[in-house]
Formats: structure tokens, sequence, C-alpha cells
């Protein structure tokens, strides 16, 4: 059998890497000038830890903002909790990396989008490791009732 080079699997851990080096940043300096995060993540995931309510509002997936007001952002190899507001409710999540499906800084434009894992499975079937499908997007401002991710093409000059 020939060896290869998984580089979209490599590309993928090197993309959660960058998301824990930059958490670990806003956690020791705080968030700078206009940053701020949209990060949409699965909530089905076997180590995403939310409230129960959350959890039924949002049964496979939840985008969060974190921009004005966050708290305890503790950030490991696997995962980060924090502290996040919701409508005056205080609520603390732990979002896995593996969970994260966006993660986008849109004031300097800048976006992740990870495949999901059964895509994954789906390419390593397949043997493809084509990894052009990562792609700048920004999720819009989270509404009350749903969250929607859009290119940021549509931001552009």
């Amino acid at each position: 059998m020939t060896r290869s080079i998984d580089y979209g699997k490599l590309m993928h851990r090197a993309m959660r890497n960058l998301i824990q080096d930059v958490l670990c940043d806003v956690r020791d300096n705080g968030l700078p000038g206009a940053h701020h995060f949209f990060i949409t993540f699965e909530t089905t995931h076997p180590e995403t830890n939310i409230a129960d309510w959350l959890k039924e509002r949002y049964p496979s997936e939840m985008t969060v903002v974190m921009q004005h007001w966050f708290d305890n952002l503790t950030v490991t190899d696997d995962g980060f909790s924090v502290t996040l507001n919701f409508g005056d409710q205080p609520e603390n999540l732990y979002i896995p990396y593996d969970a994260i499906q966006t993660f986008v800084d849109p004031s300097v434009e800048f976006g992740l989008r990870f495949e999901s894992q059964e895509d994954e499975d789906e390419e390593d079937t397949a043997s493809q490791t084509d990894s052009s499908d990562e792609e700048v997007a920004a999720p819009e401002p989270e509404t009350a009732d749903e969250a929607d991710v859009v290119s940021l093409d549509s931001f552009r000059k």
C-alpha cells in the first residue's frame, strides 16, 4: 500500500492550532480594537458542554459571539471554555476545537470553515485529501431564532 500525506487533516490541525493561539492571546491580553469572533460549533459533539436549555434551543449547531462581554476564558489543547451572557443569564460553555464549524473575525475579514467529521470520513473512503473546501465565511449576527453564514464577498468593496 502506498503511503500518502493527508494534507486535509494537517490543514485542519493547523487551523485549530491557530484558533487556540488566538484564544490564548485574548485570554492573556483581551480583545484588541474592534476584533470579535463568531464561532459556530456542533452542539451534538460528545465533548461539547452547554446548558440543557441551550442544547434544546440549538439541537445541532449554535453560533456564539465573543465581543463586548465574556468571562472566565480558559484555553486548553483540546478546546476552550467561556462564560457568555444570554439575555442577562451568564452561561458557561465548553467547546472542543473538533466541534468548531466556523471561526470568523469580521473586523478583519478573516474566517475559517471546517468540513464536518462525516465529510472528512467520506473523503477518507474516497481517498481524497483535497483541502480546497476551506473557505472564508462570515456569519451574520445571530437573531433570536437562527444564525446564518454568509460569504465575506458581500462585505468587500
